[in-house]
Parts: C-alpha cells; structure tokens; sequence
C-alpha cells in the first residue's frame, strides 16, 4: 500500500524539476492522477477515499475503464486526451520508481484529438473590442488602463495567460517592440508586438501601474488591486468582461491566442512562424489554425474557378 499525498507530492516533484513543467500543467497531471488511484482506493466508512492506494491494482485493463469512465461522465475529447497523458506519465515514473513491476500505460492510447478549430473572433470583432478596452482607459482608472494593456498584448502576441501573467519588467523591450516569454518546460522565446500594444502598454506602465504599486509589489509587468501579481483568474474574468460589454462572442483568454494564430496566418504569415510565435513544441499543433473560412473558400472559389 502507498500513501496516496505522499506518492503524488514525488510525482509533483518530478513533475516541476525532471521534467520542467508549469506549475498550471503540474496541478493538472496530479489531480488527474489523484482521480485515478481514487478510482483504486476503496471508500472508507466515513464516505471518503481511502488514503492508501495499492499499486499492484493498477494494470491496462484498470486504465482503460477509468478512462471511459470521463468519457461517460461527458469530459471532452482534449480532456480526455489530456488525462491519459497524465496516466502514461504517472506510470512511467512510478514504474521507474519501483511502485510498478511493469510500466502498465505505455500501451494505452488516448482518443484522437478534436480536429475542430478553436473558437475565435473575426477580424472586426477583435478591433471592436480593443477599441471598448481603449474607451474605457480613458478614465485614467489604473485597472481600465490595465486591461486594455492585457488584451492588447495577449492579441499581439498570442501569448498563454499564463505567460502573460509571468512577465517581469525586464522582459518588455519597447525600443525593439519585443517581449521574452518563458513558456512550457523553461523554454524561452522572444514575441514582438505592434504599434497599438505598445502604445496600450506605454500608458499602462506611465500612468496605471505607479497608482497600484507599493513597496513590496513584484516586479511584474501586470499588478493586481492590491499591488502584487495579476493572478490567471482575474485575467480570466476580466476577458469574459470585456468581450459581453463589446457584444463579441464570450471568449476566454486563450480565444485571443487562437484568434492572433488564425489572423496571422490568414494574412499570409507562414505555419513556422507561427509556431515560433505561439511557442509550439510541434509543428502539428499549430496546423490546426490552417481552416479556410467559408469567405475565403468562396472569394478563392470566385476568383479562380473559369465557370464560377
């Protein structure tokens, strides 16, 4: 029998050194994991999970049924995929640790990921938004002036939420009109963005950020009300905000990296630039913005086909 906080608290470990994963990635693997072994765990007296876990419980067949257990219960395809992938991670390491005889998931296949394209906004949905978050800075509100930074930048530069939130002020190059981003597993890359980000930026860090400064703040390009680190919820909200007050489609923060990959490539920017903009491990992640919207299959079709 294993404790079960104690054998997740060494995969989290192994999670954040070994591999180098995100804190956000790191709390997604183990809570998948802890559903898991709860799923092994008999239910004490008392209606709760045992805090124990026997290993030697876990095998394919195990996997397999937890696996479409979430889909049962009306998880995603990508939610799915993603916790199989915390499984087969989990195994390995536990199989290397001595916890398994076998490496029991590296047979276990996850769903097919969902070829549907990610909700985006239009071209002209975004501008109106941007301009709603301009409006509203006018008012000199530190908080107004920050949000219309936030999703001037997060457009820009296709940037995670959580690479956003993770800027330091040392990371700005405004001469350059760049930003070094530290994204999945360390990895670092530097984004460039446009005219009217820097220019939302200028005034956020002019104007907004000196009024919600203290002494102990970090120094992060982004504060919150009480002057330490914008956290990922707040952007969150303030996003969901934003997008109802403009009328746009209810987006999350990752809508607009969606949306920046979509209209780069729309205006004729290449698949690897892409990828080296959003941050991309492979290739084949990115390829899921290469849609072609039905106006531009018919403007194509149009100015083509001879008997169109």
């Amino acid at each position: 029998m294993h404790d079960t906080d104690a054998l997740l608290a060494a995969f989290a470990r192994h999670l954040e050194l070994q591999r180098g994963l995100s804190e956000h990635t790191v709390r997604g693997y183990v809570s998948d994991v802890r559903s898991l072994l709860a799923s092994l765990a008999p239910a004490g007296a008392d209606g709760e999970d045992s805090a124990a876990v026997d290993l030697a419980d876990l095998d394919l067949t195990t996997l397999r049924a937890w696996l479409a257990g979430q889909a049962r219960e009306g998880r995603s395809r990508a939610t799915v995929a993603r916790r199989s992938a915390a499984a087969r991670t989990f195994c390995t390491w536990a199989h290397r640790q001595g916890h398994l005889t076998a490496d029991v998931g590296r047979r276990l296949q996850s769903p097919r990921p969902d070829k549907r394209v990610p909700q985006i906004l239009a071209v002209d949905e975004a501008a109106h938004l941007l301009d709603l978050a301009e409006q509203a800075a006018d008012d000199g509100d530190p908080a107004h002036l920050r949000d219309w930074a936030v999703l001037e930048l997060l457009y820009a530069t296709g940037v995670r939420v959580a690479e956003l939130v993770g800027l330091d002020l040392d990371a700005l190059d405004r001469r350059e009109r760049t930003v070094r981003v530290l994204g999945k597993g360390g990895t670092e890359r530097v984004v460039p963005f446009g005219v009217p980000a820097d220019r939302a930026l200028g005034e956020w860090l002019e104007r907004g950020r000196p009024q919600l400064v203290t002494p102990a703040s970090p120094p992060a390009v982004f504060l919150g009300a009480r002057g330490g680190r914008l956290g990922v919820r707040a952007v969150r909200e303030r996003v969901h905000k934003l997008t109802a007050l403009a009328g746009v489609r209810d987006l999350a923060p990752h809508g607009l990296r969606h949306s920046a990959a979509t209209h780069l490539l729309a205006g004729g920017s290449d698949l690897r630039t892409v990828q080296e903009v959003l941050g991309h491990a492979s290739l084949a992640t990115t390829q899921r913005y290469t849609h072609v919207t039905p106006e531009r299959l018919r403007a194509a079709y149009t100015q083509a086909h001879p008997r169109a």
